[in-house]
């Protein structure tokens, strides 16, 4: 168990369940960033409203709020329910990100996958989740990491099947891809076939709420802000970069001056990789950043 408990979830009966009065502060911590509210003004709230934080202390600053806004335990997972819906949490690490950026700020060098070259990079081929990186005995110094899709965890077992895996899978699943197209290179002549560009549901439905705001001409509306900021997230996720001759030409040049490789090499890894496909099956499909994809493993 960690140290402390996430603020919001309290053990009753031997079993970990909600505090409701706190919860309802999280959740009002969520939606009032994903509002447009900073994490200062967040934490000079919740200061004077006396709200104590993790540590049952009234006193709060914008790190803390950072913490709890990127806290996974939120989603649930084999101890914790999930508290924040996956749309919102995702939404709000989008928002960090671009805040970040904004501020010129990168991410903390001291978290478990800031420097880890397979964030972002992991994908599951059964429903489409990312995979995210889990400690079996968190906090203990035999701990051990897997990779795991984020709907196989977050109290949704029935969501997918997909096997975690280690790093080291991951490695092992790379070298033979990469090897296979430095050895063949004319493979990276065969452009993928183009997707026709379509809109997810939720971008959809985000849509179809903001016509209606305006329709009802609710421009100053509090929701119609945050709803297109929603839609161009979503809207993000989902849009193609037509870039197959640069990214083809960039790999036939670097990979043209290597040899076949023994060994892991992570700068190889991360000029060459978009991301990795993982199927229940244990197979890994590797794709390549100008879209060919060769198995893996």
């Amino acid at each position: 168990m960690q140290r402390h408990t996430p603020m919001g979830y309290q053990m009753k009966d031997g079993k970990m369940g909600f505090d409701e009065e706190r919860a309802k502060i999280v959740k009002k911590v969520f939606s009032d960033y994903l509002s447009g509210i900073s994490t200062h003004a967040i934490a000079k709230q919740l200061t004077a409203d006396g709200v104590e934080n993790a540590n049952n202390k009234p006193s709060w600053y914008h790190c803390s709020v950072g913490k709890l806004l990127e806290n996974i335990k939120y989603l649930g997972d084999e101890m914790y329910p999930q508290m924040i819906e996956t749309e919102i949490f995702e939404q709000v690490q989008s928002r960090r990100k671009e805040q970040r950026q904004k501020l010129g700020r990168g991410a903390n060098p001291n978290s478990m996958s800031a420097n880890n070259p397979f964030t972002g990079r992991i994908w599951c081929g059964e429903c489409g989740g990312v995979f995210r990186k889990y400690m079996d005995n968190g906090g203990k110094s035999s701990e051990k990491s897997r990779w795991k899709c984020k709907n196989s965890v977050y109290l949704q077992q029935d969501k997918c099947n997909c096997s975690a895996i280690t790093d080291e899978k991951i490695k092992e699943a790379f070298i033979p891809a990469i090897n296979t197209v430095i050895k063949k290179p004319h493979l990276l002549e065969k452009k993928p076939k183009e997707i026709p560009k379509h809109h997810n549901l939720e971008f959809l439905k985000l849509n179809q709420r903001i016509k209606e705001l305006e329709v009802n001409e609710q421009f100053s509306s509090k929701e119609l802000a945050v709803l297109i900021f929603q839609r161009a997230s979503s809207f993000y996720q989902t849009a193609q970069v037509h870039d197959y001759e640069h990214h083809t030409e960039n790999l036939k040049k670097f990979l043209s001056e290597i040899q076949p490789q023994t060994e892991f090499q992570e700068g190889l890894f991360l000029q060459a990789v978009k991301q990795m496909i993982v199927y229940a099956d244990g197979h890994i499909d590797v794709e390549f950043i100008n879209g060919l994809t060769v198995q893996g493993s």
